[in-house]
């Protein structure tokens, strides 16, 4: 008696329109980003990028960048926090106590000079070492990269491949000679047995 069993897997339904509403919920939350812009009349989106959630696809499927997906590589610039250090504002550089204080207008002057000559001097210096420094990091990663694959990852199988009756040799080595030392050590030092007393 034969059962014909066409047991089909259930179907998996993605809905892509609620998935990307939450990422950019979740990036525009992040600590030191700046808030979710609000589309208005100007920037109305088309339908079919509206129900799609992706960029237009060429001829060969591949989907192109569109403004709204270049927005938040723009906006948040160090997703993965890996410079939170690097998060300082005048108050965590210069503080005055209670007890001694400057005038209000050399307080307020020195906060703005701090924060305008921080913003500005990193602009420039990044305006002039940021594409050199670029490259040379994506030479320089690309380098590692090639002989972590090409290189150091085959050796390392080699010698894990090649080292395995090594140890089958030292487990057995351990196994005969040195763990009946130890453990037959163990019961001497275990048997001995020390009482304090007062005189």
């Amino acid at each position: 008696m034969d059962v014909d069993r066409t047991d089909s897997p259930p179907e998996t339904r993605i809905n892509l329109e609620s998935l990307e509403q939450q990422l950019r919920s979740e990036l525009w939350e992040q600590p030191g980003v700046y808030s979710a812009p609000e589309p208005g009349p100007e920037e109305d989106v088309a339908p079919e990028e509206q129900s799609t959630g992706q960029g237009e696809e060429d001829p060969e499927g591949e989907p192109t960048s569109t403004p709204s997906s270049v927005q938040p590589l723009v906006k948040d610039r160090d997703p993965k926090g890996v410079n939170k250090c690097l998060k300082v504002t005048f108050e965590d550089v210069i503080a005055e106590p209670p007890s001694v204080r400057s005038f209000d207008k050399v307080w307020l002057w020195s906060n703005a000079l701090f924060e305008v000559s921080r913003l500005w001097f990193y602009r420039l210096i990044s305006l002039l070492l940021a594409v050199p420094i670029s490259l040379v990091a994506g030479i320089l990663f690309a380098i590692l990269s090639c002989l972590h694959i090409w290189l150091i990852m085959p050796c390392m199988q080699l010698a894990l491949i090649n080292m395995h009756w090594v140890k089958v040799v030292w487990g057995s080595v351990l196994d005969i000679l040195i763990a009946p030392f130890f453990s037959s050590l163990g019961k001497c030092c275990g048997a001995i047995n020390i009482h304090v007393a007062k005189d």
